[in-house]
């Protein structure tokens, strides 16, 4: 999830909170890849055995939004997954402080998700408002990129789905264009997801996001088939993907600011210059 650098509260202990919390992170996943359902149960005679489906939510930042999701739904296991040990402190304090039994929170990033769940463990991954690495040397590193969505596959049970949101149409468009070359289906799609879907677990990245003016784009989408042969020919570059009134003064999507104001600049110069 990309960040909004939060102030840290004063006397701040980083390795403390890791220790205090630690009963709801698991430091080794892959130890429990393909029993995730079983091993995390409740147990006694009021244990449900296993959990009916387990989820992912991917980029999970401080844990607000699978703290929401896991409340309304106590039979499903929810795994948030972030490679910030700032993010994985905090988000195992909010599940502990919530009393929650459904939710653990692990290390990882999109190219350890294979290690950490068996094959057709997931019937869900949510990857809200990820880092959008506008550059193209940077693409290799998002979570919504052709190499990660083969890998993801493997591990998602038929008809599982899997849930985008972020505040940049970039993004977005560029995740429509890898969604086709990895064989998913779009099954469902918004420019307004917040309106439609009011009652969805929120976080506070996206609140503070909404201030500034975001809107919450939605992509659901599901593995179809595989590819025989799948190879990127998307442009990588999310300048590519730039609207030619470069958001004409308005919101633009967090991490592509300078980019934009850059390109705007360009624009000046060559108006200027006629």
């Amino acid at each position: 999830m990309h960040g909004m650098h939060a102030r840290l509260p004063k006397n701040f202990v980083l390795e403390e909170r890791l220790e205090r919390y630690a009963n709801v992170i698991e430091l080794e996943p892959k130890h429990l890849a393909g029993h995730w359902a079983q091993a995390c149960a409740p147990l006694g005679p009021t244990g449900m055995g296993a959990f009916d489906e387990v989820r992912l939510d991917l980029g999970c930042g401080k844990g607000a939004f699978i703290v929401e999701a896991a409340r309304r739904e106590p039979n499903v296991l929810f795994v948030g997954m972030d490679l910030e040990p700032l993010c994985i402190a905090y988000a195992a304090q909010h599940v502990t402080e919530a009393g929650l039994t459904n939710a653990v929170i692990v290390p990882g990033r999109g190219s350890t998700v294979c290690e950490a769940f068996g094959p057709g463990e997931l019937s869900r991954v949510y990857v809200n408002f990820p880092t959008p690495f506008p550059r193209k040397r940077e693409a290799h590193k998002r979570l919504i990129i052709l190499e990660r969505l083969l890998e993801y596959r493997q591990v998602m049970a038929s008809g599982a789905t899997l849930c985008l949101r972020t505040d940049s149409q970039l993004l977005r468009d560029f995740a429509l264009t890898q969604f086709e070359l990895a064989g998913y289906t779009v099954v469902w799609s918004s420019d307004d997801e917040r309106a439609q879907r009011p009652n969805e677990p929120t976080s506070e990245y996206e609140g503070r996001l909404a201030e500034q003016g975001a809107k919450v784009l939605g992509l659901w989408a599901i593995p179809g088939p595989a590819p025989r042969n799948p190879r990127q020919t998307a442009p990588l570059s999310l300048v590519d993907y730039l609207p030619d009134d470069l958001f004409d003064g308005g919101y633009v999507p967090h991490g592509m600011e300078r980019t934009v104001e850059n390109l705007r600049n360009q624009y000046r110069g060559r108006v200027a210059g006629r």
